[in-house]
């Protein structure tokens, strides 16, 4: 898949339980990994300054037209040891805001991931200058099937890779913002036929070795849920 084979006017934008049903997921099982790190690649996005971020991104966030970049981060040495990750870059930081939420399933709807949102800041801490810049973190859970008391308060989440959307803050609605449901008649269909190009690839190359890779890629094209349209400004 190479940039030349995306249609005009394609742009990106996958809802939140595309990004961990599929894509973070398929990451994580080490399948569809030559496709997939070519729309999202491996970067520890903390450590690079975000507005060199942009140039450093898959083949389907590149281009004047694209308004979020998509990686997946790595898990830290020191976060391996049981430390904190370092998020400081040459000329600043990521802090995160808020409490951490759960992403849920439009299908099942039970919790599929977490979500923090971290927002760069220049200078040092904490006296640090706040930007434009702001980025979504999502992990996947360890255990799906964890009781939805313990989710909700300390959920165990799979620390390998994140997956992390970084943006800029606009005062105006964004593509990503406007995204249809998947189910409507106005779905994007350079949006599809990304997915179809994928899953026909991977079928091709598995079809006589195993035929469960095709359930778990249906699985994995969630439709839009009402958090993935509504993002922060």
């Amino acid at each position: 898949m190479s940039s030349s084979s995306f249609p005009p006017g394609f742009c990106f934008y996958p809802t939140e339980e595309e990004l961990l049903g599929f894509y973070l997921h398929n990451k994580l099982e080490n399948e569809r990994t030559e496709d997939i790190e070519r729309v999202i690649p491996v970067l520890d996005v903390y450590g690079v300054d975000p507005e060199h971020l942009p140039e450093r991104a898959g083949e389907a966030c590149r281009g004047g037209g694209c308004e979020q970049w998509f990686f997946f981060c790595p898990m830290q040495e020191r976060e391996a040891q049981g430390g904190r990750p370092s998020r400081t870059t040459p000329s600043g930081y990521w802090k995160a805001t808020g409490s951490p939420s759960l992403v849920y399933s439009a299908a099942t709807s039970r919790p599929i991931g977490q979500k923090k949102a971290m927002v760069f800041y220049q200078g040092r801490a904490p006296s640090g200058t706040k930007t434009k810049w702001k980025m979504n973190d999502y992990r996947a859970l360890d255990d799906q099937e964890q009781d939805i008391a313990i989710l909700t308060s300390s959920p165990k989440l799979r620390r390998e890779f994140s997956l992390c959307r970084v943006y800029t803050k606009c005062g105006g609605l964004r593509l990503f913002d406007r995204r249809p449901c998947m189910g409507s008649s106005e779905t994007s269909g350079s949006q599809r036929s990304l997915f179809t190009s994928m899953r026909n690839r991977s079928s091709s190359r598995d079809h006589d070795s195993s035929s469960s890779d095709e359930g778990d890629c249906s699985r994995g094209q969630g439709t839009a849920d009402s958090t993935a349209v509504t993002e922060e400004s």
